[in-house]
């Protein structure tokens, strides 16, 4: 005979086991979310983008089975507000690192003060995504908070964090240490020189690992990955060591892209094994254009037609690459024009997870392009502004990217006009012919952008360092 109490105990493991796996089933209709992100990797530098020499054809198969958008835009044209607008859904007039030095910032790990990390005010889509349930995790490059500042991975939403937080520290492939977490590992092999652990393969293996350990649970990977910046080291050339008529560096850059692209491929083949891939969707782009073009670099035309390259307002300088994947949701091999930029990716993350949240965003969810239930929408100006040099802002509405140089010295300055329908090389400037454009492209400036405490234009702070051309 059965007694009350051992009814109660089996009714309560019983409950207990049903919990247990509708938590796996339902937990999992929630989809894995992966953001590659490439480093200095030029529009022109993949296979489906145009590219000749160079081998990519996992990620070109990502692109044969997702979809490919041909207007996409980085964030900015330089490493760190790049990721701060992919982190927060806020252009560079608004988020909080705009640019690479700052007044105010903290000295890095590299020696150079003025880094300026993302405070606690500051929401990133990894925090929102670990209060929903996922499991957050960041590999490779930072660059948005140095270690023991408000800035750090793991204090903005990342439950597992392995690479670099400070972008010089990254630009070493073969670095005597790296972060896990808050904790520095020593990489013994690398000491004085030695090149003994190749960090691509140690966030490849990582990721990998990541994957593994989080596949019963919805997951977020960003994978921000240093390849191809400089500088130009990895273990060998792989398929173009014995390339004729190609310099050591032109083999270099090659085989670094083409180990990217074996990286994707391990990624997308570790989710089939595992049988997640249909319930993931694989985010591919670049954090900006390329950062070599001329000299040994002219054979890859790694900006394809487009004019200018990194830290530049024209479109070889914003203009990426830029992938979805989903075998399930997304129709394979469509192509999308839809102008997009990384602004877009948090909130077309949270509708992907049937989420709202009260934050406004600069960006617009695009989830109605990737599941096809849209061709296009109309959306707002897109909006960069940069410090370095001598000072840029630009945006695109509709057709018309309109730009304005020289801004450390002043705001009057004369603002440059495309069609970018009819000059998407930005070759011929009709400022002089469209006054009413540029008059409109003046409003946009003027409204798009907040006051900051760390970025400002040298003419409304006379006697400042020169702290952005660092």
């Amino acid at each position: 005979m059965i007694n009350k109490e051992s009814k109660f105990i089996r009714f309560s493991m019983n409950l207990s086991l049903m919990m247990f796996f509708s938590t796996l089933i339902f937990g999992q209709e929630k989809p894995n979310i992966i953001f590659i992100m490439a480093d200095d990797l030029g529009y022109g530098d993949i296979g489906v983008y145009g590219q000749q020499l160079i081998k990519t054809p996992n990620i070109d198969k990502l692109s044969d089975d997702g979809m490919k958008f041909t207007d996409y835009y980085s964030g900015a044209s330089v490493c760190a507000p790049a990721r701060s607008v992919l982190m927060t859904g806020l252009h560079v007039g608004h988020t909080r690192v705009r640019g690479n030095f700052g007044k105010g910032g903290v000295v890095g790990l590299a020696g150079k003060e003025g880094r300026i990390p993302l405070k606690e005010i500051d929401l990133t889509i990894a925090e929102v995504l670990q209060d929903k349930g996922y499991r957050t995790g960041m590999i490779g490059k930072w660059g948005l908070g140095e270690p023991n500042t408000s800035g750090e991975p793991n204090k903005k939403g990342f439950d597992y964090f392995y690479g670099f937080y400070n972008q010089r520290r990254a630009h070493s492939y073969y670095p005597e240490y790296i972060w896990e977490n808050t904790r520095k590992v020593t990489l013994y092999g690398n000491e004085n020189e030695h090149n003994h652990q190749y960090t691509h393969n140690l966030f490849a293996d990582k990721a990998i690992n990541f994957i593994d350990i989080n596949q019963q649970i919805p997951f977020f990977l960003y994978l921000p990955i240093c390849i191809p910046h400089s500088r130009y080291e990895l273990p060998d050339n792989g398929i173009y060591t014995h390339k004729k008529g190609w310099t050591d560096l032109q083999k270099k850059y090659a085989a670094m892209i083409t180990r990217l692209d074996e990286t994707v491929g391990r990624i997308v083949k570790r989710l089939e094994a595992l049988g997640i891939a249909d319930n993931t969707y694989i985010f591919f782009s670049s954090d900006n254009g390329p950062a070599e073009i001329e000299e040994e670099w002219e054979i890859f035309n790694s900006n394809g037609i487009y004019r200018g390259m990194k830290r530049d307002p024209y479109e070889g300088g914003i203009r990426v690459p830029f992938i979805v994947y989903h075998p399930k949701k997304i129709v394979p091999g469509l192509e999308s024009n839809q102008v997009g930029y990384f602004a877009d990716f948090f909130p077309t993350v949270m509708e992907l997870i049937g989420s709202k949240i009260e934050n406004s965003f600069d960006g617009k969810s695009i989830v109605g392009i990737l599941h096809g239930t849209q061709q296009s929408f109309e959306r707002d100006p897109l909006y960069w502004e940069f410090y370095e040099k001598k000072g840029w802002r630009a945006t695109r509405f509709g057709k018309w990217k309109a730009i304005q140089n020289n801004l450390h010295e002043s705001h009057d300055g004369p603002i440059e006009l495309y069609d970018l329908y009819l000059d998407a090389g930005e070759n011929i400037d009709l400022s002089q012919s469209y006054p009413q454009i540029v008059e409109e492209a003046k409003k946009i400036f003027k409204i798009s952008s907040f006051q900051s405490e760390h970025y400002f234009w040298k003419f409304q702070q006379k006697g400042t360092t020169n702290i952005y051309n660092n």
